[in-house]
């Protein structure tokens, strides 16, 4: 707005020195030299006038965009952390009000659908590329590594490490299209595998599985693995609770010498194993780690026991500081690198030592990944990846899905 007035100023600046001074006008040229002077000098003022006005930025573009990252990832923490309870309550209000058929009707339908999860779920690609994902993945930044081609005439097993708080980097990776998936592995559908839990939960279900999310359980594995065609992924967050108990900042560390179930099963469909490592994935939340033998950690051990999942108290940023604490995860750059395929014979009847074999080669393997690419992603040459037990190995089953966890309902968070 100066700049016009500025401008504007300079056009009556000209037609006072051209009255000023008419003497110049009966001899026509000066006259005209300074009249086209003058009028050649106030378009250029209000054209460069016009130009700067459009080029001030009203609202910060930058800030503007870092807030929609912000919203698209605290949507996205709350709707796993609320959206089955609150549509589990707003339905059996809606019960109790005049409205009680919808909630009816809604109760029928899910009672004909209930075993859709188990057959791989109703994946939307609509939902899957929807834009909140592409803010979701801008704000840490997250990003999808590919080393090796997979053949759409095979079947896969991914095994994603480490746990995390959230596994922030399998649900972005594996449950949308924001780091082009599809695109980077064509033909191969991928279905992230979490809490069969969650599918019990009303409308959260529906969300779930429009991503490609499916139950953990061995039903829904063994009908994908076997009457779904081929190409397909199935991702377990191996490490599970026991992993996310000691998640934090600065840790790589994953709980697998003694989990060997997804290698049976993987013999038992002659399924590729796939290691996947994600960098940063411990970087994004802070959590009260208990110490063994006190009062927290056998809270925790109870709850992995007997129910699946193990609480544990952590915390992020807040939503307008970073320096406040919140449920917003920190922005910290992950980086998930998807390793080399494991060929894998199909044995009706793996033995023991069949299945010690082939988790040995997975093991390292996913070491073998993680001292490769440690060095490209900020960390030293002499940083180990720790290779550990669970907590309790006498809970240890060879069936890793009684312990894992990756929908972040399962925690309590601290704020």
């Amino acid at each position: 707005m100066k700049t016009l007035i500025a401008a504007y100023s300079g056009v009556l600046r000209g037609e006072r020195r051209a009255k000023a001074d008419p003497s110049q006008s009966s001899h026509g040229g000066p006259s005209l030299s300074r009249e086209g002077s003058g009028r050649w000098g106030t378009g250029s003022s209000i054209l460069s006038a016009l130009q700067d006005l459009f080029s001030v930025t009203w609202i910060n573009r930058s800030k503007v965009e870092k807030q929609l990252q912000v919203i698209s990832v605290l949507q996205w923490v709350l709707s796993f952390l609320v959206m089955g309870v609150a549509c589990s309550a707003i339905l059996m209000y809606i019960f109790c009000t005049d409205c009680w058929l919808i909630a009816v009707l809604y109760f029928t339908w899910l009672v004909f659908d209930w075993n859709t999860p188990k057959k791989g779920g109703r994946r939307s690609q609509w939902v899957r590329n929807w834009a909140v994902w592409r803010y979701f993945r801008d704000y840490f930044p997250i990003q999808l590594v590919k080393t090796h081609n997979l053949s759409t005439t095979r079947n896969y097993i991914f095994g994603y490490h480490p746990h995390g708080i959230m596994g922030l980097g399998a649900f972005c990776n594996f449950s949308t299209e924001a780091t082009e998936v599809s695109k980077k592995f064509p033909g191969i559908r991928p279905y992230l595998a979490t809490l069969a839990g969650n599918f019990r939960m009303p409308v959260l279900r529906e969300y779930l599985m429009s991503g490609g999310i499916c139950p953990v359980n061995r039903d829904t594995i063994d009908y994908l693995l076997s009457k779904n065609g081929s190409g397909n992924a199935i991702i377990i967050v191996v490490g599970g609770a026991a992993e996310s108990l000691s998640s934090m900042p600065g840790k790589n560390a994953v709980t697998l010498r003694n989990r060997k179930g997804f290698v049976k099963l993987a013999l038992r469909h002659g399924a590729d194993l796939v290691p996947i490592y994600s960098f940063g994935e411990n970087e994004v939340y802070k959590q009260v780690i208990f110490e063994e033998g006190s009062w927290g950690r056998w809270v925790q051990k109870k709850f992995q026991k007997y129910i699946g999942f193990a609480p544990c108290i952590f915390h992020g940023r807040g939503l307008f500081s970073s320096d406040t604490w919140g449920l917003v995860p920190y922005s910290k750059p992950i980086t998930t690198v998807v390793g080399e395929p494991i060929t894998i014979p199909k044995l009706e009847h793996p033995t023991q030592q069949d299945i010690d074999l082939y988790h040995t080669m997975y093991m390292e393997a996913l070491v073998k990944l993680f001292d490769k690419h440690k060095t490209k992603f900020g960390l030293p040459e002499t940083e180990v990846l720790e290779v550990a037990e669970d907590m309790d190995s006498a809970q240890t089953q060879l069936w890793p899905g009684a312990h894992t966890s990756w929908v972040p309902s399962v925690y309590l968070p601290f704020t």
